[in-house]
């Protein structure tokens, strides 16, 4: 089966479509939709990361919606399919899961095949830094409150993890981000690891590692997907570089690379920024 639509409609269908629409979801802008010999790519920027993106997209080979199979009747209908998936798989962390090739200036993400993001039996989140109250009386609404530096991370203390360094940067107001590692089962128990990011500078253009902590016994590999992420949230709130003077295998892997006065850095950005979009 084919479209019968020619290749130069899908384009314009498409790249009319996701520019005029610009926030495909929470974080993503569209920049722009480049014709390639074999199929287009959607470039956009993810919230204050200092790369630009894209995603490869196919010329369409049938009419027929990616969801419920139903026939599409024109370009609009299957560009519009295509913003939805797209929106989709961002909303659902394709930044931080997709394979990347850097093209052009590009850093292109793949959407199949993409790897676990987390070892096996594993999982990592952000600690949370607020709670839900009931309000009084009988009501159902709830207030987000923050949590007192003092008691953050309590679980993490409990397990036996040092939450010092963390609880003074969410008192001082530098916290980048506080991750923690744990089982990845029904009860989310025992946690197995921390790690910790500040900001270096005062415009917060550099982050710093300051605690990447797994429990004994636990897979390196733990540890490699804590930082992993530290990386990914830095960059998400404009840190071009992240710092650190840790000393472990896993950040070299990683990419990370000595700097003259001691210690490791790693550049967020991985390519330059084409000069002009779709130039």
């Amino acid at each position: 089966m084919t479209t019968g639509w020619s290749r130069e409609e899908v384009f314009a269908a498409l790249r009319g479509c996701l520019l005029r629409v610009r926030a495909l979801t929470e974080g993503a802008f569209v920049v722009d939709v480049v014709a390639e010999p074999y199929g287009m790519l959607v470039v956009f920027r993810w919230r204050k990361d200092p790369n630009t993106y894209a995603v490869e997209v196919a010329f369409p080979t049938e009419p027929r919606n990616s969801v419920i199979g139903e026939p599409m009747t024109s370009p609009d209908e299957w560009a519009a399919d295509v913003g939805y998936r797209l929106a989709e798989e961002l909303a659902t962390g394709l930044v931080r899961r997709g394979r990347r090739t850097v093209r052009d200036g590009y850093v292109v993400l793949g959407v199949r095949d993409a790897p676990d993001p987390w070892p096996a039996g594993f999982y990592v989140s952000d600690v949370p830094l607020i709670s839900l109250r009931r309000g009084f009386r009988l009501t159902r609404r709830r207030t987000v409150v923050p949590v007192a530096a003092s008691e953050a991370g309590s679980w993490l203390a409990e397990a036996g993890m040092d939450v010092t360094v963390p609880r003074r940067l969410v008192a001082e107001n530098r916290l980048v981000c506080w991750l923690q590692a744990y089982a990845d089962n029904e009860r989310g128990e025992p946690f197995v690891g921390q790690a910790v990011a500040s900001w270096e500078d005062a415009p917060r253009t550099t982050a710093r590692l300051e605690l990447a902590h797994v429990q004994p016994g636990v897979p390196p590999q733990v540890r490699a997907a804590l930082v992993r992420v530290v990386i990914h949230e830095a960059a998400e709130v404009g840190a071009l570089r992240v710092v650190t003077a840790l000393d472990v295998p896993e950040l070299h892997e990683l990419g990370f690379r000595p700097l003259d006065g001691g210690g490791l850095a790693l550049h967020t950005t991985v390519a330059e920024p084409p000069s002009t979009p779709g130039g």
